[in-house]
């Protein structure tokens, strides 16, 4: 019986459909179509979108710009699902609208820990100590 093979990512469809919503929630976002004080008064970014294999589900990655007050932005989403879950449908032509998940973009957080990382003393020492390249340079005929 022959297997399938594993999958290591998302598909060209998953991609593509994750594409398509995630500028439809910003266009959402962006115009203040929902009505909310919180959403009002925050802009809020959608950086990634993630779609289930069967496209059923789409989990969007959001941040309030600035970082500020990302749990009641993130809650006031939650609550305005169904909403943004029929606007999406309007605005991508699916055979279902896919359920809306809402989570905190973390991608700013990990930049942020790899900078203080590569700004570590210890890291700038190996770097310093690191040997120079021996390879002669191209054209000196060395």
């Amino acid at each position: 019986m022959a297997q399938k093979p594993t999958s290591t990512g998302p598909s060209q469809r998953q991609q593509r459909v994750a594409e398509l919503v995630r500028h439809a929630l910003a266009e959402v976002l962006q115009r203040g179509d929902i009505q909310d004080p919180v959403l009002g008064t925050h802009v809020v970014t959608v950086p990634e979108v993630r779609m289930s294999p069967d496209l059923k589900l789409a989990t969007a990655y959001v941040m309030p710009l600035g970082g500020l007050d990302e749990a009641p932005v993130i809650a006031a989403l939650e609550r305005h699902r169904k909403v943004l879950r029929q606007a999406v449908a309007r605005r991508v032509n699916l055979k279902f609208a896919p359920e809306l998940r809402f989570r905190r973009d973390e991608t700013f957080d990990e930049a942020a820990r790899i900078d203080r990382l590569l700004r570590d003393e210890r890291v700038q020492r190996d770097l310093d100590s690191a040997p120079e390249d021996d390879e002669p340079e191209i054209g000196t005929g060395h």
